[in-house]
């Protein structure tokens, strides 16, 4: 009883830890300007089930993909087992699940453990491609300390995790073994029963150490690792499906209006008009900070999976230019999180002199093409080209801040009606001969 009120204890609160910190990244993504994605339904948990739950979009890049599909597929069943480990850990049962389910539990536990040992190859290869491999988009500008750790550590623990619990059952089985765990001689382990030989001529005491000790690594392990999630990338596991969900399912070149400039110029062209009911003039435009963006911006920023793909197709990038889409959407969760963490401290949104623009450089913004390819090849639909544009509204309309050419592209518009720099009245001069 004592396990289990402690167990209990430990539970709760990881369960509360969570729920605050998702709560705080909740509430740091509505910070965001409102934007309308509740069409279409069908097609929206269409899109969900193919980009998010399909993992098509991982295919473009096969190998990857399958070892991918291995983790993830692994994550979420294996949590079939988890919650049979927690009622066990609170109720004080024994594989409560193996009695009401019969041969149905033998053939889950049987592919649990399968997929338990195609995460674990599935992350030491992965962890090979990083640190061995060097594979040339897991590089760059942005992937340094703590992005590095964090897949690094994700990647672990996730072995660790595994081992404990094919450890776990290869101790049991020994133990069933022996006849020294009720109910357990019915349970097969067809993966973990290889591992038995290995604690041949422990005794009962120390097998019995071994079982606790690992049982309780892998559930403090699977808390430990749902509370580092809000803090990580791999949060993704929980954003991808609302982010697919949500996503903009406009055609990819078109480029979203600024409602506020199309209505100023509608009241501009015409003295006669009314403006819409409620509406206010700008105040500004473009954006300056996070808040300026749409809560969809900002939630992109925390599906950020990072693993490289926009960068590694964006020609800007593959030419040598500074602008890495990754970065994009990396810079605006540092930045996100550091309003954030200005709410925690004061528990209003202050001022502290710095921007968006403090962590995204203006060579950046105007190295982009608009081509879309980043938009395309991500795995969960995140729109870095987005984010882009709206900073470049910003540089030019509220600090007349371009590059030369535009500059000049602007003034040719403004002086000829063209974007050239000849007079409108020798426009038709090309056809007089």
């Amino acid at each position: 009883m004592f396990e289990q009120i402690i167990f209990a204890i430990i539970l709760a609160g990881s369960i509360w830890l969570f729920a605050r910190n998702v709560g705080r990244i909740r509430r740091n993504i509505f910070l965001g300007k409102g934007t309308d994605r509740s069409d279409n339904p069908k097609l929206r948990w269409k899109t969900m089930l193919l980009v998010a739950i399909g993992q098509g979009k991982m295919f473009t890049r096969p190998i990857p993909a399958v070892l991918h599909l291995f983790v993830y597929v692994g994550f979420v069943l294996i949590n079939i087992e988890v919650l049979e480990i927690l009622i066990d850990g609170v109720a004080g049962t024994h594989h409560v699940f193996a009695g009401p389910f019969g041969m149905v539990y033998h053939v889950a536990i049987g592919f649990f453990e399968f997929l338990a040992v195609m995460v674990l190859v599935g992350c030491a290869v992965f962890l090979v491609r990083r640190h061995v491999l060097k594979i040339k988009r897991f590089s760059g500008v942005e992937m340094r300390a703590f992005p590095v750790r964090d897949a690094a550590t994700i990647l672990i623990a996730e072995i660790v995790l595994m081992a404990c619990l094919l450890i776990l059952n290869a101790v049991e089985n020994q133990l069933a073994t022996e006849g020294m765990t009720e109910g357990s001689s019915i349970i097969v382990y067809p993966i973990s029963e290889l591992l038995s030989p290995l604690f041949d001529g422990f005794s009962m005491d120390t097998l019995h150490i071994i079982e606790r000790t690992a049982w309780w690594g892998h559930i403090l392990g699977i808390l430990a690792f749902m509370n580092y999630l809000p803090y990580s990338k791999h949060f993704h596991i929980i954003m991808a499906f609302p982010n697919t969900y949500y996503s903009n399912l406009n055609a990819k070149g078109q480029l979203a209006n600024m409602e506020s400039v199309t209505t100023e110029v509608k009241l501009m062209m015409d003295p006669t008009a009314q403006p819409p009911e409620g509406y206010h003039p700008p105040t500004s435009f473009g954006v300056k900070d996070v808040t300026d963006l749409t809560w969809k911006n900002l939630m992109d920023a925390y599906t950020c999976t990072e693993c490289g793909r926009c960068t590694s197709v964006c020609p800007a990038n593959v030419t040598g230019k500074l602008l890495s889409p990754r970065k994009i959407m990396m810079d605006t969760r540092d930045r996100l999180e550091e309003v954030g963490s200005g709410i925690n401290k004061t528990g209003a949104l202050v001022d502290d002199g710095k921007n968006l623009h403090s962590y995204i450089s203006t060579e950046e913004l105007w190295a982009c093409t608009t081509c879309q390819a980043c938009v395309e090849i991500c795995p969960v639909n995140i729109n870095p080209m987005e984010i882009i544009v709206d900073m470049r509204r910003y540089k030019v309309m509220e600090q007349s801040e371009a590059p030369q050419e535009l500059n000049m592209m602007f003034t040719n518009v403004e002086n000829n009606g063209a974007p050239w720099q000849m007079a409108q009245s020798a426009r038709a001069d090309w056809a007089n001969d």
